[in-house]
């Protein structure tokens, strides 16, 4: 129960108005259109000028390549535009909440569910067309699908000509980027947006197929064999989990053999429900159900954010009123405080889908193929081991030649009689497509490790100007921290107290880049300027699981990355070079008061020092 007094209540629908949509508010239009119409609307609202987008506004054009975008949805808007009672204020403010928010938001699409309008007069269709010039304007993707209100409901999409038609029928979409066609009567069309890097389609279909609606809905998908498909359409499910008889006719006769279809989004019933079913191919198909008409305001325009995020694999889903949103600031009523932001378990959810995996039986992701070794020679590579081309699980004795040229080849020690193999296992954006699987215990110690010669150029190296170090690893299931943690995958031999630097522990290597009981990566190091140990704490890495790590100095501080993204715990203090005895560097392994004290036990993919600070962008996993 809320304790908080209206006024008090008030004023925190305000404040989270404000903060929660990242100050849309700055749109005046928006304002100005959401403060319109408090009253109940009267036939003079019909003529009231739709106020212009700023000038100043760029055209619309959200990110393609971004892993997040948004897919806008909004469902019956008819009790807006009823006969004398025509009021398009509200619909207006989800529409300039897309133009305010299209950027933050990448908003890639706006799928109308039909019932646009009451009863498909003419007065009507005008009215919500001219609202939908604000898109039309800033060239902004949307569709406009045909219910049973905008049209005669015991037709079917070979109707002929009427008012939604001759508003909202093809050629109002033909010079639209997304547009990718029409079925010959004009009722049913196709979309095309491009987001996260690939292209994706929008079938808006009419509220009756017939034979030729579905056979043209076929044709666009087998058109277009590698795209994800968001079928839209005014009626399919009926209430939580059940669908509506024409609703399993859509199923039966399209949607359960089309893999591609991944979401379906309908309208018509009430209240907001889902289902999910599984298609012939033997995937979930989800199926969403959403509509407000029934709540205050006729649904006051209210609009569901599909935030799609790749990164996460997950669909989040989120209901609001932008139309009572943007009068947050001036108090709402009893009414619109509980219709602002719709939380319940159908209205605000999200939807965990492994992208990759659930289309995979049509698109298929192809594996990043190997890039060659001299691509990997960035200026400054002072050392590049890679270990691809051979067998699984054969013996590795001998050398690993150093691949950028400068003499750091490496040779094998064994630990009482410790094993060392090739494995053809890499982390997917690997140069090369192979491992070493290093078999190192503490209890007791044995493993084999590799090591620098006596006179490699490596060894005497202080990177006084700055350095990248980057390896790739995996730990197996078995990793465990009270046998296995601290094994290093690049560790410089000499110890603190060996350079005359004994504070902290003197029996420490000069650097190592281990991985703690956690297990995570650290990197702890003497610099030129220091006596002490600076240290860099990386977050827990799961077993089983390729990483790829980088230390990054650039002269004067240094940066822990994984995966590309640079951890919490590093250290401010000004950071130059690092200490030298001339001794060895070691991969797999790591020395404590001068003696080998641990061995890894996981795979370690390609490693290269460079001997420069790198961005990012330049990271092997790029």
């Amino acid at each position: 129960m809320c304790t908080c007094t209206s006024h008090e209540h008030d004023q925190a629908e305000a404040e989270q108005a404000g903060a929660g949509r990242r100050n849309f508010l700055r749109a005046t239009a928006l304002i100005g259109a959401a403060t319109a119409a408090v009253a109940i609307p009267t036939a003079t609202a019909q003529a009231a000028p739709v106020p212009a987008v700023s000038a100043s506004k760029t055209r619309w054009r959200p990110d393609p390549d971004s892993s997040r975008f948004t897919l806008v949805v909004m469902p019956d808007t008819q009790y807006l535009f009823d006969g004398a009672s025509i009021n398009p204020a509200p619909i207006e403010a989800s529409l300039r909440y897309i133009l305010e928010q299209g950027e933050d938001d990448n908003i890639v699409f706006l799928s109308h569910l039909g019932d646009l309008t009451e009863n498909g007069a003419q007065a009507e269709v005008t009215a919500a067309s001219k609202a939908f010039g604000l898109l039309d304007r800033r060239g902004v993707g949307y569709s406009v699908l045909a219910g049973n209100h905008d049209v005669k409901s015991s037709t079917d999409d070979q109707r002929g000509p009427t008012p939604y038609l001759d508003a909202f029928g093809p050629q109002r979409f033909k010079d639209k980027p997304t547009f990718g066609g029409a079925s010959p009567d004009g009722y049913n069309t196709f979309h095309l947006f491009k987001a996260a890097g690939r292209q994706w389609l929008v079938l808006a279909l009419d509220w009756r197929l017939s034979a030729q609606g579905y056979a043209w809905a076929k044709d666009v998908i087998a058109r277009h064999p590698k795209m994800p498909v968001i079928l839209t359409t005014h009626e399919l499910v009926y209430e939580a989990d059940t669908l509506s008889p024409y609703g399993q006719q859509l199923w039966d006769r399209l949607v359960k053999e089309h893999d591609q279809i991944f979401l379906t989004l309908n309208g018509h019933n009430w209240p907001a429900g889902r289902a999910v079913r599984r298609n012939a191919a033997g995937n979930d198909v989800h199926l969403h159900l959403t509509n407000y008409q029934n709540r205050y305001y006729g649904g006051a325009a209210m609009i569901r954010l599909y935030r799609f995020d790749l990164d996460r694999d997950t669909i989040d889903v989120e209901t609001i009123s932008p139309w009572i949103l943007g009068r947050a600031g001036d108090g709402l009523n009893e009414l619109e405080r509980q219709e602002i932001e719709l939380t319940g378990p159908q209205d605000r959810f999200s939807v965990a889908i492994d992208f990759e995996k659930r289309f995979s039986g049509f698109a298929p992701v192809s594996p990043r193929g190997p890039r060659s070794a001299s691509e990997m020679l960035v200026r400054g590579t002072v050392a590049y081991w890679r270990f691809d081309g051979h067998a699984e699980g054969a013996a590795m004795d001998g050398t690993v030649r150093d691949l950028s040229g400068r003499g750091n080849d490496l040779t094998v020690v064994k630990v009482a009689d410790g094993s060392l193999t090739w494995s053809s296992e890499h982390h997917p954006d690997q140069p090369g497509h192979g491992s070493l699987y290093f078999h190192g215990d503490k209890s007791p110690l044995r493993g084999a490790y590799l090591r620098t010669a006596e006179n490699a150029p490596l060894n005497s190296a202080t990177f006084r100007g700055g350095y990248t170090f980057e390896a790739f690893y995996q730990l197996p299931g078995d990793w465990d921290p009270s046998r296995n943690a601290w094994g290093g995958l690049i560790s410089r031999t000499g110890t603190g107290g060996a350079a005359g630097k004994t504070e902290g522990d003197p029996d420490e290597p000069l650097a190592t880049l281990s991985l703690s009981d956690g297990p995570g990566p650290q990197w702890a190091v003497r610099p030129l300027n220091q006596q002490g140990i600076a240290t860099n704490w990386g977050d827990e890495t799961a077993r089983e699981v390729w990483w790829h790590v980088a230390v990054v100095n650039d002269g004067s501080h240094t940066t822990l990355y994984v995966q590309g993204c640079p951890v919490a715990r590093n250290p401010t203090a000004r950071s130059v070079g690092l200490t030298s005895l001339g001794l060895p560097w070691l991969l797999g392994g790591y020395e404590y008061a001068g003696k080998i004290d641990q061995i890894l036990h996981g795979r370690l993919g390609d490693v290269r020092i460079v001997e420069r600070a790198l961005p990012v962008t330049s990271f092997m996993n790029h």
